[in-house]
């Protein structure tokens, strides 16, 4: 029988990726309690990149748990501001402006993770981190940016889809693009092409 990919997750900007890619997948919501894992792991001072690796675990064996002979592939996203401080996703338009101000004329990391899960066991992961320089960000361009955005970059945690009208936050990123969008992209299609999934 051939293996098939399942992605523990929702996540739009996730799918399309792999759709992009010509990866077939099915995808199954995680169904975990994240905000009480994340406050569990910051309480032993977990970095960030293991957090988002912990995170990305968690979903990936919650999903391999009620599905063992497909590859489950977990993802995390956490970003880190300059001072180590880490932002969640906004739950307000006036938490999304804070989070721009803060980010304003600095440069932040996020780290994406990605865990492959096979018969309630982790059996590949990557983590991979990008930097991003936010330009200065006026008041008046923090306002018109969220009359455009808002309520859509909700579920972002950095406030922004690279994608759209979020690529005028930068001067310049450093990384890959697929790590900012959310994913380590091309380290999990070579997992893939490895357990013969795709051609090599």
């Amino acid at each position: 029988m051939s293996l098939r990919l399942v992605l523990a997750s929702q996540s739009a900007s996730r799918r399309a990726m792999l759709d992009a890619a010509g990866v077939p997948h099915e995808a199954m919501a995680a169904l975990v309690d994240e905000q009480a894992a994340k406050e569990s792991l910051l309480a032993r001072q977990v970095a960030p990149r293991d957090l988002a690796d912990a995170l990305a675990e968690l979903k990936a064996l919650k999903v391999s748990a009620r599905d063992p002979a497909a590859l489950v592939l977990g993802g995390d996203s956490v970003v880190a501001l300059a001072d180590g401080s880490l932002l969640d996703k906004p739950e307000s338009r006036s938490q999304a402006r804070d989070h721009l101000r803060r980010m304003s004329g600095a440069t932040h990391s996020i780290y994406s993770a990605a865990v492959i899960a096979e018969g309630g066991r982790p059996v590949w992961r990557f983590v991979d981190r990008a930097r991003l320089h936010v330009r200065p960000l006026s008041d008046a361009f923090v306002e018109s940016y969220l009359d455009v955005e808002w309520p859509a970059i909700a579920g972002c945690v950095g406030c922004f889809r690279i994608e759209g009208p979020g690529v005028q936050l930068f001067t310049h990123t450093e990384g890959s693009h697929f790590t900012i969008l959310g994913m380590p992209l091309m380290n999990i299609l070579d997992y893939l092409r490895l357990r013969g999934m795709l051609t090599s």
